[in-house]
Protein backbone atom coordinates (compact mmCIF):
# COMPACT_ATOMS: atom_id res chain seq x y z
CA UNK A 1 0.00 0.00 0.00
CA UNK A 2 0.79 3.75 -0.39
CA UNK A 3 1.02 5.55 2.92
CA UNK A 4 0.01 9.58 2.67
CA UNK A 5 1.35 11.59 5.73
CA UNK A 6 -1.23 14.19 6.90
CA UNK A 7 -0.10 17.12 9.45
CA UNK A 8 -2.54 20.32 10.45
CA UNK A 9 -0.64 23.52 11.38
CA UNK A 10 -0.41 26.85 12.71
CA UNK A 11 2.76 28.77 13.87
CA UNK A 12 4.89 25.54 14.18
CA UNK A 13 8.55 26.18 13.24
CA UNK A 14 9.55 24.86 16.37
CA UNK A 15 8.42 21.16 15.57
CA UNK A 16 7.32 20.90 12.43
CA UNK A 17 10.87 19.49 11.02
CA UNK A 18 11.27 17.03 13.42
CA UNK A 19 8.15 15.80 12.70
CA UNK A 20 8.65 15.56 8.69
CA UNK A 21 11.94 14.26 9.20
CA UNK A 22 10.53 11.53 11.17
CA UNK A 23 8.42 10.08 8.58
CA UNK A 24 11.02 9.93 5.81
CA UNK A 25 11.25 6.74 3.89
CA UNK A 26 7.66 5.87 5.12
CA UNK A 27 5.64 8.50 3.79
CA UNK A 28 4.72 8.50 -0.04
CA UNK A 29 3.32 11.98 0.62
CA UNK A 30 3.33 14.69 2.82
CA UNK A 31 0.16 16.81 3.39
CA UNK A 32 0.19 20.18 5.30
CA UNK A 33 -2.82 22.03 6.08
CA UNK A 34 -1.82 25.23 7.10
CA UNK A 35 -3.93 27.99 8.87
CA UNK A 36 -2.44 30.97 7.72
CA UNK A 37 0.71 30.73 10.14
CA UNK A 38 2.96 33.89 10.50
CA UNK A 39 6.14 31.99 11.35
CA UNK A 40 8.45 29.71 8.93
CA UNK A 41 6.11 26.55 9.30
CA UNK A 42 4.70 26.72 5.36
CA UNK A 43 8.51 26.87 4.30
CA UNK A 44 9.87 24.47 5.90
CA UNK A 45 6.84 22.02 5.66
CA UNK A 46 7.44 22.45 1.99
CA UNK A 47 11.67 22.09 2.32
CA UNK A 48 10.85 18.58 3.51
CA UNK A 49 8.66 17.92 0.25
CA UNK A 50 4.96 18.49 2.27
CA UNK A 51 2.36 19.58 -0.43
CA UNK A 52 0.94 23.06 2.04
CA UNK A 53 -3.08 23.66 1.71
CA UNK A 54 -3.57 27.22 3.37
CA UNK A 55 -7.08 26.79 4.64
CA UNK A 56 -8.79 28.98 7.43
CA UNK A 57 -9.17 27.07 10.93
CA UNK A 58 -12.82 25.22 11.55
CA UNK A 59 -12.02 23.25 14.40
CA UNK A 60 -9.53 20.17 15.16
CA UNK A 61 -12.35 17.00 13.69
CA UNK A 62 -13.01 19.13 10.69
CA UNK A 63 -9.57 20.47 9.90
CA UNK A 64 -8.37 16.94 9.75
CA UNK A 65 -11.08 15.71 7.95
CA UNK A 66 -10.48 17.85 5.38
CA UNK A 67 -6.45 16.96 5.75
CA UNK A 68 -7.12 13.58 5.12
CA UNK A 69 -9.67 14.11 2.16
CA UNK A 70 -6.47 16.08 -0.03
CA UNK A 71 -4.49 13.07 0.63
CA UNK A 72 -4.25 10.51 -2.76
CA UNK A 73 -3.87 7.58 -0.68
CA UNK A 74 -6.64 5.77 1.51
CA UNK A 75 -4.21 5.15 3.81
CA UNK A 76 -3.23 7.87 6.29
CA UNK A 77 -1.05 8.24 9.12
CA UNK A 78 -2.22 11.49 10.65
CA UNK A 79 0.37 13.13 13.33
CA UNK A 80 0.26 16.04 14.51
CA UNK A 81 3.21 19.22 14.28
CA UNK A 82 4.79 17.92 18.35
CA UNK A 83 4.73 14.55 17.40
CA UNK A 84 8.38 12.51 15.58
CA UNK A 85 7.81 9.18 14.74
CA UNK A 86 10.70 6.47 16.34
CA UNK A 87 12.77 4.43 14.24
CA UNK A 88 10.56 1.22 15.90
CA UNK A 89 7.26 2.54 14.96
CA UNK A 90 8.76 3.38 11.83
CA UNK A 91 9.73 -0.43 11.41
CA UNK A 92 6.03 -1.28 12.37
CA UNK A 93 4.73 1.13 10.07
CA UNK A 94 6.66 -0.21 7.16
CA UNK A 95 5.44 -3.82 8.05
CA UNK A 96 1.78 -2.69 8.20
CA UNK A 97 2.56 -1.18 4.31
CA UNK A 98 3.82 -4.46 2.86
CA UNK A 99 0.96 -6.59 4.70
CA UNK A 100 -2.22 -4.24 6.32
CA UNK A 101 -3.76 -6.81 8.31
CA UNK A 102 -6.59 -4.26 9.99
CA UNK A 103 -8.29 -0.86 8.51
CA UNK A 104 -6.98 0.52 11.79
CA UNK A 105 -4.28 0.85 13.90
CA UNK A 106 -3.51 2.73 17.35
CA UNK A 107 0.08 3.38 18.81
CA UNK A 108 1.71 3.86 22.17
CA UNK A 109 2.45 8.08 22.45
CA UNK A 110 5.24 8.79 24.99
CA UNK A 111 4.89 12.62 26.07
CA UNK A 112 7.74 14.78 27.07
CA UNK A 113 7.25 17.42 29.39
CA UNK A 114 9.82 20.14 30.21
CA UNK A 115 12.36 18.47 28.65
CA UNK A 116 11.61 14.75 31.04
CA UNK A 117 9.67 11.67 29.36
CA UNK A 118 6.34 10.78 31.61
CA UNK A 119 6.00 7.25 31.86
CA UNK A 120 3.39 7.26 34.77
CA UNK A 121 0.78 9.51 36.11
CA UNK A 122 -1.73 8.39 33.38
CA UNK A 123 0.10 9.43 30.75
CA UNK A 124 1.55 6.29 29.43
CA UNK A 125 1.17 4.36 27.22
CA UNK A 126 -1.88 6.98 25.68
CA UNK A 127 -2.49 4.79 22.85
CA UNK A 128 -3.42 7.24 20.07
CA UNK A 129 -5.39 5.74 16.54
CA UNK A 130 -3.03 7.52 13.42
CA UNK A 131 -3.11 5.16 11.08
CA UNK A 132 -6.15 4.38 9.24
CA UNK A 133 -7.92 3.43 5.90
CA UNK A 134 -10.15 6.86 5.56
CA UNK A 135 -12.53 4.60 3.81
CA UNK A 136 -13.57 3.03 7.32
CA UNK A 137 -14.54 6.10 9.62
CA UNK A 138 -13.59 9.72 10.40
CA UNK A 139 -12.48 12.43 12.83
CA UNK A 140 -14.97 13.36 15.31
CA UNK A 141 -15.45 16.10 17.77
CA UNK A 142 -15.16 15.38 21.85
CA UNK A 143 -15.39 17.99 24.66
CA UNK A 144 -12.36 18.96 24.18
CA UNK A 145 -10.01 17.04 22.22
CA UNK A 146 -10.90 15.03 18.82
CA UNK A 147 -10.65 11.35 18.21
CA UNK A 148 -10.68 8.90 14.86
CA UNK A 149 -13.98 6.86 14.94
CA UNK A 150 -14.25 3.87 12.43
CA UNK A 151 -17.54 3.56 10.76
CA UNK A 152 -18.23 -0.05 11.97
CA UNK A 153 -18.10 -0.43 15.72
CA UNK A 154 -16.78 -3.59 15.38
CA UNK A 155 -14.07 -2.58 13.13
CA UNK A 156 -10.79 -4.56 14.80
CA UNK A 157 -7.66 -2.38 15.53
CA UNK A 158 -4.21 -3.40 15.29
CA UNK A 159 -1.78 -1.78 17.56
CA UNK A 160 1.86 -1.22 16.62
CA UNK A 161 5.19 -1.28 18.44
CA UNK A 162 7.00 1.81 18.84
CA UNK A 163 5.97 4.96 20.80
CA UNK A 164 4.75 7.82 18.72
CA UNK A 165 6.84 10.83 20.81
CA UNK A 166 4.75 13.77 21.88
CA UNK A 167 6.62 17.10 22.13
CA UNK A 168 3.81 18.62 25.08
CA UNK A 169 4.58 21.38 27.55
CA UNK A 170 8.23 22.95 27.08
CA UNK A 171 7.21 25.05 30.28
CA UNK A 172 4.70 25.22 32.96
CA UNK A 173 3.66 28.37 32.24
CA UNK A 174 2.83 26.85 28.02
CA UNK A 175 0.68 23.95 30.60
CA UNK A 176 -1.11 26.81 32.37
CA UNK A 177 -2.20 28.50 29.32
CA UNK A 178 -3.53 25.34 27.88
CA UNK A 179 -5.41 24.39 31.59
CA UNK A 180 -7.66 27.86 30.75
CA UNK A 181 -8.41 27.06 27.32
CA UNK A 182 -9.45 23.58 27.78
CA UNK A 183 -11.02 24.16 31.33
CA UNK A 184 -13.28 27.07 29.38
CA UNK A 185 -14.06 25.30 26.69
CA UNK A 186 -15.10 21.97 28.76
CA UNK A 187 -17.10 23.76 31.41
CA UNK A 188 -18.92 26.15 28.66
CA UNK A 189 -20.03 22.65 27.13
CA UNK A 190 -21.03 21.03 30.50
CA UNK A 191 -22.92 24.16 30.52
CA UNK A 192 -24.86 24.09 27.55
CA UNK A 193 -25.60 20.64 28.28
CA UNK A 194 -27.68 21.44 31.57
CA UNK A 195 -24.91 19.84 33.47
CA UNK A 196 -24.93 21.02 37.50
CA UNK A 197 -21.82 20.50 40.27
CA UNK A 198 -21.88 20.66 43.92
CA UNK A 199 -19.91 22.39 46.40
CA UNK A 200 -18.51 18.92 47.21
CA UNK A 201 -17.26 17.59 43.83
CA UNK A 202 -15.65 21.35 43.73
CA UNK A 203 -13.78 20.51 46.68
CA UNK A 204 -13.42 16.82 46.39
CA UNK A 205 -12.61 16.75 42.94
CA UNK A 206 -9.05 17.72 42.69
CA UNK A 207 -7.64 15.88 45.77
CA UNK A 208 -9.33 12.81 43.99
CA UNK A 209 -7.87 14.12 40.43
CA UNK A 210 -3.98 14.03 42.72
CA UNK A 211 -4.25 10.77 44.78
CA UNK A 212 -5.42 8.58 41.42
CA UNK A 213 -2.72 9.83 39.59
CA UNK A 214 -0.07 10.74 42.09
CA UNK A 215 -0.39 7.60 43.86
CA UNK A 216 -2.56 4.86 42.23
CA UNK A 217 -1.22 5.81 38.94
CA UNK A 218 2.45 6.22 40.04
CA UNK A 219 3.01 9.11 38.66
CA UNK A 220 5.38 9.69 42.15
CA UNK A 221 7.93 7.83 39.95
CA UNK A 222 8.44 10.73 37.78
CA UNK A 223 9.49 12.78 40.46
CA UNK A 224 9.16 16.49 40.60
CA UNK A 225 8.19 16.71 37.31
CA UNK A 226 5.23 14.20 37.70
CA UNK A 227 4.49 16.15 41.28
CA UNK A 228 4.24 19.28 38.97
CA UNK A 229 1.74 17.40 36.50
CA UNK A 230 -0.58 15.81 39.05
CA UNK A 231 -0.75 19.39 40.92
CA UNK A 232 -1.92 20.72 37.63
CA UNK A 233 -4.38 17.79 36.67
CA UNK A 234 -5.95 18.47 40.11
CA UNK A 235 -5.56 22.21 39.60
CA UNK A 236 -7.65 21.74 36.11
CA UNK A 237 -10.53 19.82 37.63
CA UNK A 238 -10.72 22.58 40.37
CA UNK A 239 -10.81 25.23 37.41
CA UNK A 240 -13.22 23.35 35.62
CA UNK A 241 -15.83 23.07 38.28
CA UNK A 242 -15.45 25.89 39.52
CA UNK A 243 -16.58 27.27 36.20
CA UNK A 244 -19.25 25.58 35.73
CA UNK A 245 -20.63 26.24 38.97
CA UNK A 246 -20.36 29.58 38.71
CA UNK A 247 -21.60 29.94 34.97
Amino acid sequence: MQLSVVVITFNEERNIGRCLASVAGIADEIIVVDSASTDNTKTIAENYGAKVIQRAFTGYSDQKNFATAQASHDWILSLDADEEVTETLKLSLQQVKTAPACKVYEMPRLTNYCGKWIRHCGWYPDHQTRLYDRTAGAWVAKQVHEFWQPADTGTKKGVLKGDLLHYSFSSVSEHLKKIEKYSELAARDAVAKGKKVSLLKVWLSPKWHFFTEYFIKLGFLDGYTGYVICKLSAYQAFVKYSKIRMY
